[in-house]
């Protein structure tokens, strides 16, 4: 797919681009509004693509459940092994679309991987993840953004104590969550690891701040994103801070997406995983 249009639906979903001037420039790349609107499901989530791991997947104990946050209730999908063992908890903070199939099918890919996976619904004080994107991204804009950091160091504080934890938490998120994870990394001294999927960086200014070691995963081709890696990076060294940072060349923002047919990218994909696992189980021996 041209470059020009994924970089013109990143617009339209993180930025000030509407629908319309979206389709309007899509079509002027394409010849005619019909192909954009072909394009359209390519670029697009797609829950038929979102299981992976079966939700009824034999292997694992899940279900819906709701903690006290900074927000009052919130809702969370969990996921957990159903062997026995205390295990590491794994805060997974869903993209702006909101808590989706999608993101339900990593925290049971996480949990599958040997932790008890938490989801939370950051989109609870609105009623939750509404099931149209453009709702989903309208209202994650409209969050008050303090107090959604709070709901996340809820989140810590109740995983540390959870039945099934063994009491150390680690946070990935992506995109959007991406960015949450930094935030969190400030806000929580008791956060155990941090993995930020191409989310935007904390404040330079905050990253003393932060206890957590963190991985951090770049698409190559994000340059929205990636404007603000060295002011990160510089402001991590010069605190003295554990980190471990990659840019995958030649791949889009969202690459780990595998509901985006024109952004994922599987080689890219199957690393990052890989590499996020491995640090996530560090966790055990700290």
């Amino acid at each position: 797919m041209d470059q020009r249009i994924i970089d013109l639906y990143d617009e339209y979903t993180h930025r000030s681009l509407d629908r319309r001037k979206f389709l309007e420039q899509v079509a002027t790349l394409t010849g005619s509004m019909a192909a954009a609107l072909a394009l359209l499901p390519l670029l697009q989530a797609s829950p038929a693509r979102a299981a992976l791991v079966p939700a009824d997947d034999a292997r694992l104990e899940t279900g819906n459940i709701t903690y006290a946050g900074a927000t009052g209730e919130v809702r969370a999908y969990l996921a957990r092994p159903k062997a026995a063992a205390k295990r590491p908890a794994v805060i997974v903070i869903h993209e702006n679309r909101g808590l989706t199939a999608h993101i339900q099918d990593v925290t049971r890919r996480v949990a599958l991987d040997g932790f008890l996976a938490f989801a939370p619904d950051l989109l609870s004080p609105s009623g939750g993840t509404p099931a149209d994107e453009d709702a989903a991204r309208d209202a994650i804009r409209k969050l008050d953004a303090g107090k959604t950091v709070q709901d996340l160091v809820a989140a810590v504080d109740f995983l540390a104590q959870h039945k099934h934890g063994n009491g150390k938490v680690g946070a990935m998120g992506f995109c959007w969550g991406g960015g949450m994870v930094g935030d969190l990394a400030v806000a929580s001294p008791q956060l155990d690891a941090g993995v930020v999927y191409y989310g935007r960086q904390p404040d330079a200014a905050q990253v003393d701040k932060i206890a957590a070691p963190l991985l951090l995963h770049y698409a190559g081709l994000d340059e929205r994103i990636n404007a603000g890696i060295p002011a990160f990076e510089e402001a991590l060294k010069k605190a003295g801070k554990k980190y471990t940072l990659y840019v995958y060349d030649g791949v889009n923002h969202a690459f780990n997406n595998d509901t985006s047919e024109a952004r994922y990218d599987k080689t890219a994909a199957t690393l990052a995983w890989s590499r996020t696992i491995e640090f996530l189980r560090t966790m055990e021996s700290q």
